[in-house]
Order: C-alpha cells, then structure tokens, then sequence
C-alpha cells in the first residue's frame, strides 16, 4: 500500500479526532523514522516525549520479549514476580516511597488528583467533599473529563461539559495569585507542570517553581509535578524540578518510561501521602503489569548508563545557539525557548495562521519531522540519543528550511 491509501483508510474507518501531518510512519530506529516508501526522516518530536531513549532501542525492545515469551499480564488480583522489583528500582531511582504504577501520562495524572484528596482528607483534615486543588492556565495533561476540566483550551472543552468540580484556575507563572489562592483551607494540592509542554515549551521565570514549592510547604498543600514530558532526562536532568532544587510531594511520570515501547506511567510519593490510598479505592487491571514493569527498568537503565540527562544538556545548549542565530537572520522567527532538548520557535504569525504548519510541510519535504502547537509555535524535541554532528545536520535542515521559505 502507498502512504496515500493508508492515510485514505485511517480516514474512512478512523474517528476524526487528530489532524496528522501528511506522512506515514513504517519504521523507526534511533533518532530516524522511514515512511511507507522508504524516505528516512529525523524524528524532532519523539512521540511527544516517549521515545527519549531513541526508536527501537534494542535492550529496551529486547527486555519486551524476553518478558512477553514468559508472563504478560495477571492484573493485581496476584501478586507477580516482576512488580516488586520494579518498584524497589523506581522509588530508589527517583528517591521516594511508594509508586503506584498506571499505564498512560493522563491515568497518571487522574491518580495523583485522587490521590491528594485523599490525603487532603485523611491527613490534612480537610471537611468531605470540599478538597480543592490549584491548577495554572495553559496547562495541558490530557482530554479525560477530569483533565479538560482543568483546562482553558477551548478545543479540549467545548461541548464535553459539565466539568469536575473542586478545581481553580490561576494564571501560569504568577505567586502572588498561588500565594492568595492558598489562603483556602481547603486547597490540598497544586498540580503544574515545569515546563508547559503542549502550550508551546513555555518555561516559567527563574524562581518561580521553587517558589511555588515554598509556598505549598508552608501552606501544608502537596505540590504535583506533572514531568509526563519534562521527565526522563528530556530537560537534561532526570526530573525538570532537579533544575530548580527540590523534590515535587508527587510526582507524575509517563511517556519516555518505557522508551515508547509500551504504555507505562508512574505516580511516586512518600509514605505519608501514598497510604492514604486503601485497597479497593484506586486501581488499573493493566496496572503495573509484568511486561511494563520490565520494560520501564530496562528504559531506565538505558537512560543512566547512556548518559541522555547529560546529552540532553549538552546538545540543548548547541540547538538553541543556532536557534537564535536564526532568529537574528530571519524576519519569520521571534523567538527560541527551551530547555535540555525541549525546544520550540515562536513564528512571527498569529495562532490562526497555517504558516507553521506549512513549514512542517517543507521541514517534512526536506527530511526532519517536527509539528507546531497554538497555530504559531514549532516545537522541537528530538530523541536523546542524538549526537552532536546529527544535531548539527538538523539544524542546518531548520535553517535553510525557514530561511528559503522567506
């Protein structure tokens, strides 16, 4: 089949809710992906994140069969072999607790909300049904019901009310309204994430997440760190909050713990907010099944032995240098923000413009795949495994993509 027929068939037997850049996607391995024809392409998204440790790794691939020949599934009905172990490696790999194992970034995120009420309720004391917790414009962790409640994002709302109750809205990067939305007895928990993904890699000012943090200790509400995207070495530390000195209450990780190879996320906590949670309150029949569990410690393992926090940093550093040469060179590009290999440019357009995405059209024609977000915005967040002399190819494709469509 041509690219054009399976396009065509996702189309006619396919539910419309995603607008696909026009290429099909055969075949993956490291930092390229090749179409249905055999074009080969940088792959400067990595599946939003998920695929940090490259397409394909062969000891995470290898780690999925090994444990698919043996035992797959037993839902926690059982106890497994393999669940144990994965939770010993992943409390002592990022210094908590307890982990509740879920399986994609939303489910993570669904957990840590009922998690704090919970223990807004059961240690915090706060009166039944009266929990809050403190969200910030422009984030973005899904499109369950529960997660657009949160949401400004007229595409992810409209049309799916009513919304969950029990959430306020404040503006991104902001204290002073955290500090007066905190006068709330009620509120248990403030959910952010680091760097705002999805809304355009928008990074907040220096010090204002660790003065979030300060603020929620000494108000006694929990801080969630949504790192579903910034997490797993993609901002060039294990965890985006290790930039800012301080450990999140909970935390939210998903997408690039399992390297892309199978839906896996991860809610960790310390005992005191985890315990909270009794059996029967909280659960997923996938769930910390055995084939995620070893698969996410071989993902993990790839990401500390082959140094990717500290590749990531690196070559972050290089990208937005030539970024902002380009941005010197050219009228269509304002701006380059970012941090590690989290990236985006900022088109000189108005979110209603197609000429972003029509640069991904020339990007694509030219051998590097990337998407915008907000109509104006490309982000570029490139597998970690890259090296220097790709990363400089790349570039060079970026460049004399924007500058030849001037």
């Amino acid at each position: 089949m041509t690219s054009a027929e399976y396009m065509a068939m996702e189309d006619k037997y396919g539910a419309h809710n995603y607008h696909p850049l026009g290429v099909v996607l055969a075949r993956g391995e490291g930092v390229h992906v090749w179409d249905a024809e055999g074009k080969q392409y940088y792959d400067f998204l990595s599946a939003y994140s998920a695929v940090n440790q490259g397409h394909c790794h062969p000891r995470i691939v290898g780690a999925l069969n090994e444990q698919s020949k043996v035992l797959t599934l037993t839902s926690r009905a059982f106890y497994n072999n393999i669940l144990g172990p994965y939770e010993k490696f992943i409390t002592e790999y990022f210094g908590y607790d307890k982990v509740l194992p879920m399986n994609t970034g939303v489910e993570g995120g669904e957990t840590a909300v009922k998690l704090c009420r919970k223990w807004g309720y059961e240690v915090k004391g706060i009166p039944t049904n009266q929990a809050k917790i403190i969200f910030v414009t422009g984030n973005f962790w899904g499109r369950t019901l529960a997660a657009i409640s949160s949401s400004v994002d007229a595409s992810s709302t409209k049309g799916f009310g009513p919304y969950m109750p029990g959430y306020e809205l404040i503006p991104y990067n902001n204290l002073p309204a955290l500090e007066e939305a905190l006068k709330d007895p009620n509120v248990a928990g403030f959910m952010v994430e680091p760097i705002q993904g999805e809304a355009g890699v928008v990074v907040p000012d220096e010090g204002y997440l660790k003065g979030a943090y300060d603020l929620c200790q000494k108000n006694n509400v929990l801080f969630i760190a949504d790192e579903v995207q910034t997490g797993i070495a993609r901002t060039g530390k294990l965890i985006c909050c290790e930039h800012h000195g301080f450990k999140p209450d909970i935390l939210i990780l998903g997408k690039a713990l399992s390297g892309g190879v199978f839906p896996v996320s991860a809610v960790l906590a310390r005992d005191e907010i985890m315990l909270s949670i009794k059996p029967g309150e909280h659960g997923s029949t996938f769930g910390g099944n055995p084939l995620g569990c070893a698969v996410a410690m071989a993902a993990l393992k790839v990401v500390e032995d082959e140094k990717l926090s500290e590749n990531a940093q690196k070559l972050g550093v290089i990208f937005r240098e030539r970024m902002q040469n380009l941005v010197n060179k050219s009228d269509l590009v304002t701006l380059v923000r970012g941090m590690g290999l989290l990236n985006a440019i900022v088109i000189n357009d108005d979110e209603e413009s197609d000429t972003a995405w029509n640069i991904c059209l020339k990007l694509r024609d030219n051998g590097l795949l990337a998407k915008p977000t907000h109509g104006n915005i490309i982000r570029f967040a490139p597998p970690l495994v890259m090296t220097e002399e790709q990363l400089h190819e790349c570039c060079d494709i970026i460049e004399k993509t924007i500058l030849g469509f001037e």
